[in-house]
Parts: structure tokens; C-alpha cells; sequence
């Protein structure tokens, strides 16, 4: 997993004030509710993002996430994975995940992320980005080619294996950010990024060298410059690619 209980995710620059903001359950196309959490910026900019957690699901990381790019001016929804054979619950720390993960599909994941792109949007979002972590990483770059008209992804520590069978579909543009002291070698996703800009497709990658996986937290202190530049590359990618 990426995140224990103990990670916090980080604070963008010059934070504002957070909105509402809370627990949902999101209903997918065959039925299944899946939980999801959201915040809105204080002052609307039309601007959202769903959030793909690792493979832990709905944890606490990622709720807090949802307020940081709340209070960086996009309205978040961070939502579950495992609402087909887990229910709607807390994921916290004795969450057997590895077998949810064994059970799970890419096409419901897809179509659960199309359900909160829709609640974002019925709540005023105009430009629609996604980011994800590791497994959500690669499942954000998948939602790239799943017709959403997205404005962009961003994929943290993603593996290319898992979004291989869709790389030639994808349509929106990508922001791919990669630790250099990763398990996934940076030239396989080099190699990845060269093949979806082979379509036309304007993709931006940044790789920190001493980095490890997970290191977009604020607890790791010797990571703090990488952590800041990651907020300034997602925030200039997002201004760039917005409506």
C-alpha cells in the first residue's frame, strides 16, 4: 500500500478556505453505492477533480486530500473502490484490502469514476481533472481513454503494465509524476509517456531522483522541495489544461 494512518498529504501553496465538505455514497450504473468523499473551495472556480486512492480505498489520507486541493480551489471527490465486495464502510488500517483488490475490475472502476465526474459536475464543474495514486495512478490514466472529456490526469507513482491495453485510446492530456527510487523503473515510464505522445497527446512528466514511492507526504521532511514542486506542477498543469 502507499499510505499508512499515520501519512498526511500535503498542503498546496497559499491554501484558502475550505467549504462544504463530507462523507457520500455514490450510486454506480449497475446499482452498486460505493462510498466517496467530498469538499468544495469556499468560493466555487468551476474547477473539480476525483481523486483515485491506492489500493486501500477510501482512507483517511485521501479524505484529507480531497480538502487540500479544496483549499487549492477545486471541488474533490475521493471515492472507494470496493463498494461490490465490500460494502460501504471505513477503510482504516485492518482493512483486509489485498483480497478486495483480487476481486477487483478495471471496467467498474472506470464506471464508478464516471458517476463522481458526473456528481462533480451536477455541482457546478466546468473543467474536470482526476489524480490518483499508485494503483490509482494507473486508474487515473486509464479514465484518460474512458470518453470523459476530461481537461487532464495526473498519475502519482503509476505502473504502466496497468494501463498498457488502453494506452492508444487515451485522449486527454497527462501529467505523469515519478520517484526515481521507485520499484516501477523510470524508462518503462518514459517509454509509456512516448507512446501516448505518439497520438498527439500532450503529456508533462516530472521525475524526482531520490525519491521513494509515497513520498507526496508531509511527514517525510527530506522530501519536502519534491513535495512542493509536485503541487506546482499539478497546479500549472491544471491551470494550463482548464476550460
Amino acid at each position: 500500500m502507499c499510505y499508512g494512518d499515520d501519512a498526511r498529504p500535503p498542503q498546496p501553496p497559499n491554501p484558502g478556505p475550505v467549504g462544504e465538505h463530507g462523507d457520500l455514497v455514490l450510486r454506480s450504473s449497475d446499482g452498486t453505492e460505493f462510498g466517496a468523499y467530498f469538499a468544495h473551495p469556499e468560493q466555487p472556480t468551476g474547477r473539480g477533480i476525483v481523486i483515485f486512492p491506492d489500493v486501500r480505498g477510501l482512507h483517511v489520507f485521501y479524505k484529507e486530500l480531497a480538502h487540500s486541493f479544496a483549499s487549492a480551489g477545486l471541488s474533490a471527490v475521493a471515492f472507494d473502490f470496493f463498494g461490490r465486495t465490500a460494502g460501504v464502510g471505513e477503510r482504516g488500517e485492518d482493512f483486509a484490502y489485498r483480497e478486495h483488490v483480487d476481486k477487483l475490475e478495471f471496467a467498474s472502476v472506470k464506471e464508478d469514476a464516471k458517476v463522481a465526474a458526473a456528481w462533480l459536475r451536477e455541482h457546478g464543474t466546468e473543467s474536470l481533472f482526476t489524480v490518483g495514486f499508485c494503483f490509482g495512478g494507473a486508474m487515473s490514466f486509464r479514465q484518460a481513454a474512458a470518453g470523459d472529456d476530461l481537461s487532464g490526469s495526473i498519475g502519482f507513482y503509476a505502473i504502466p503494465s496497468r494501463v498498457q491495453d488502453v494506452a492508444d485510446e487515451i485522449a486527454s492530456p497527462l501529467l505523469i509524476l515519478a520517484a526515481g527510487q521507485d520499484f516501477t523503473p523510470v524508462a518503462e515510464v518514459e517509454q509509456f509517456a512516448d507512446r501516448v505522445r505518439g497520438h498527439g497527446v500532450d503529456v508533462r512528466m516530472a521525475v524526482y531522483p531520490d525519491a521513494g514511492h509515497s513520498f507526496f507526504d508531509r511527514n517525510f521532511g527530506q522530501h519536502q522541495g519534491d513535495v512542493e514542486d509536485t503541487w506546482r506542477q499539478m497546479l500549472s498543469f491544471i491551470d494550463d489544461k482548464a476550460a
